[in-house]
């Protein structure tokens, strides 16, 4: 193993994230913000009172099934029921 190997290994990996859409420490940013969000906007979901959910076409059951996902989960749950998952 040469001396470069464990460059040309970061080099890749970099470029990976880079195609990923995480462009180094603004991707990083970016990602943390979308984390941020799906935390806060899910915590507001858990607290909507009956008329809130009535307003966005969404049941308790639903709202409560969405708040308790995790913050990297941000695919939509009705894009999952289309796909069947």
């Amino acid at each position: 193993m040469s001396a470069t190997t464990p460059h040309l290994a970061t080099a890749i990996t970099a470029r990976a994230a880079a195609i990923r859409g995480g462009r180094g420490f603004a991707g990083w940013v970016k990602q943390l913000s979308v984390l941020l969000r799906t935390i806060i906007t899910r915590r507001q979901l858990e607290e909507m009172d009956a008329r809130m959910l009535r307003d966005i076409g969404l049941t308790r059951s639903e709202a409560l099934a969405e708040a308790g996902r995790a913050p990297w989960d941000v695919v939509p749950l009705h894009a999952e029921r289309r796909r069947g998952g």
